[in-house]
């Protein structure tokens, strides 16, 4: 299915070789994720390794012949001095016009004197010793792809494979674009969103596009997403997948699987690159019964031209509400921006029009713009912003998931969400069981060390949001809530959120993503730097009239040691005074 902008084709050179070797061109389909572990391939020039398995077509589309079965009579395997498991160690990553090299060894240290390796699919261009037993090659500007090398050793017939990874080199002189998207699963471990579309998107609704991920092919449809951040020269995506066809990543997102919409997060306004998947992280761990969004690291390239690395992520909706036990059918209200503080009152002191502004219906019935589409919502603020103190005490937990939104102040306060503390977050009701409502948080970016124009914030900061929330004013007014809440702030400052665990989450980050981030930060780098300046072609000015006028930008390694350094003293400062 699909595929119309993609045509499945091969260069004659590989279709040549394939011949040659006896190879089959057609897809091997995704591997069994139990069966093929992650790989942790390293970057030559950046020393950090990447994980990731290919899932898809492969340029060599077949395999050497298998193991004889060593003369027995019950086809059993040879005997145990014989063995060799022949292997060239982690997988390589390259870029076209790289040289990478590999030297094939027995895994067991049991090779005989007679021990002969070969390559059995050999790419065009490459060159194997069998005397050393060593593989020299540097990739031409046309094989872009996720080489799958058997490795076989003659004497036994046993097999290995090298996982050689060649990324697209769009830079370079006389560059040939990617030949088979098929076959381009992966960039330096990270999978590969293969976007294809006539004409261009837009916000206001889904157009039809193409898609190859991991081999497979999608017709489906996106739109460009967000608001402030509609002006980035890097957008994010919504990609809405058809019912008979739902999305699925095999490796990554802790069992993203069988997803009806996907969220492409823009990573623009982030050159740590990890701020939305930390945040996301920290919430999840906070509470196994909150509603969690999973997210992880992807590549994305439009029309065959690369746009750079971003955060895929959980797209809020009836699916994801029915996965944490609320009903489908039930109400999702997103908070868009400053004026859904559940108060009566504006941020300014003035009386709102109605006790929904500041919000959209994202689902349920009846639809935005119906009579009593917003009913619930504008009856929990008024529950809020009228109850007097003994009211809300009762009140509080049997109307809304207590957990959830005691923890949505934890969490807005730890992180220093300074845009997140009451919009950017959806909240979800089921009208047939009356509730209890749930939180889900969203748009993370300005948090950990800066605001959404990413200017710095401190962390020695201890802003409570009394005056942008008025249910956090009445949660923390009560000494019955907010005793408890602040205990459970210690404890998970020293349990399940210490700083160790957050700089081992960032350790991981880093090891999955450093050489795609380093990429981005190259394409984007400057336009980052330069962005909101009043002749800057996007426009950003008028959103952003601060982001140009920094004098602090860090490259992406300082960027990261700046995460790392702001939450050590961000956790320092709160474990001496909670906010």
């Amino acid at each position: 299915m699909g595929g119309k902008r993609f045509p499945r084709m091969f260069l004659a050179g590989v279709a040549g070789l394939m011949v040659a070797c006896g190879g089959d061109s057609g897809s091997r389909g995704l591997p069994d994720p139990a069966s093929e572990p992650p790989d942790n391939g390293t970057l030559p020039d950046a020393g950090l390794p990447t994980n990731g398995t290919d899932g898809g077509t492969t340029p060599d589309a077949g395999t050497g012949p298998g193991p004889p079965d060593g003369g027995e009579p019950d086809g059993g395997p040879p005997p145990q001095s014989n063995l060799c498991e022949p292997t060239a160690g982690e997988p390589r990553w390259v870029l076209e016009g790289e040289p990478v090299s590999a030297t094939v060894t027995c895994t067991t240290g049991h090779a005989a004197p007679d021990t002969r390796f070969v390559v059995d699919n050999l790419p065009p261009g490459a060159r194997f010793d069998a005397a050393t037993g060593t593989l020299s090659w540097t990739p031409g500007k046309d094989q872009a792809a996720v080489w799958h090398l058997t490795l076989r050793e003659e004497s036994t017939g046993e097999t290995g494979t090298l996982k050689v990874g060649v990324a697209e080199n769009e830079s370079a002189p006389g560059n040939v674009p990617i030949v088979d998207p098929a076959a381009y699963t992966e960039e330096f471990g990270l999978p590969v969103f293969h976007l294809s579309y006539e004409g261009g998107l837009t916000a206001g609704g889904y157009l039809p596009v193409q898609l190859v991920y991991r081999g497979q092919r999608f017709d489906l449809e996106a739109k460009y997403r967000g608001a402030t951040s509609s002006v980035f020269p890097k957008r994010s995506l919504t990609l809405k997948f058809p019912d008979e066809d739902l999305f699925t990543e095999p490796v990554f997102g802790n069992g993203f699987e069988d997803r009806k919409r996907v969220v492409l997060i823009t990573t623009f306004n982030d050159n740590s690159y990890i701020r939305s998947r930390l945040a996301f992280d920290v919430w999840s761990r906070m509470s196994p019964g909150h509603i969690h969004l999973r997210t992880y690291s992807a590549v994305l390239y439009a029309n065959n031209k690369y746009v750079g690395l971003y955060t895929a992520a959980d797209h809020v909706n009836k699916r994801l509400m029915a996965a944490h036990g609320i009903d489908k059918d039930a109400d999702a209200f997103k908070a868009v921006d400053h004026r859904a503080n559940f108060s009566r009152l504006r941020k300014d002191g003035t009386t709102k029009s109605s006790l929904h502004e500041g919000f959209e219906k994202s689902e349920g019935d009846p639809e935005e713009g119906e009579p009593g589409a917003f009913a619930p919502m504008e009856a929990l603020t008024a529950f809020i912003a009228d109850s007097n103190a003994d009211a809300f005490r009762a009140g509080f937990p049997q109307r809304m998931n207590a957990r959830d939104y005691e923890d949505w102040w934890i969490f807005n306060t730890l992180i220093l969400g300074v845009d997140s503390q009451a919009k950017n977050a959806y909240h979800a009701y089921d009208p047939a069981t009356g509730g209890p409502w749930r939180f889900i948080p969203w748009d993370l970016d300005a948090s950990f060390g800066q605001t959404y124009d990413t200017t710095r914030t401190s962390p020695t900061a201890r802003p409570n949001f009394r005056a942008d929330n008025l249910l956090f004013q009445r949660m923390l007014a009560d000494p019955t809530i907010a005793g408890p809440l602040r205990e459970r702030y210690r404890a998970l400052l020293h349990g399940s959120l210490n700083v160790e665990v957050m700089q081992a989450l960032i350790d991981g980050y880093v090891q999955e993503t450093a050489p795609s981030a380093r990429r981005d930060w190259a394409k984007w780098g400057a336009k980052h730097r330069a962005f909101g300046d009043p002749n800057d072609p996007w426009g950003g000015h008028g959103n952003f009239p601060h982001w140009h006028t920094r004098k602090d930008f860090n490259s992406y390694e300082k960027e990261i040691e700046y995460v790392r350094q702001w939450i050590r003293t961000r956790w320092d400062a709160l474990e001496s005074q909670l906010p």
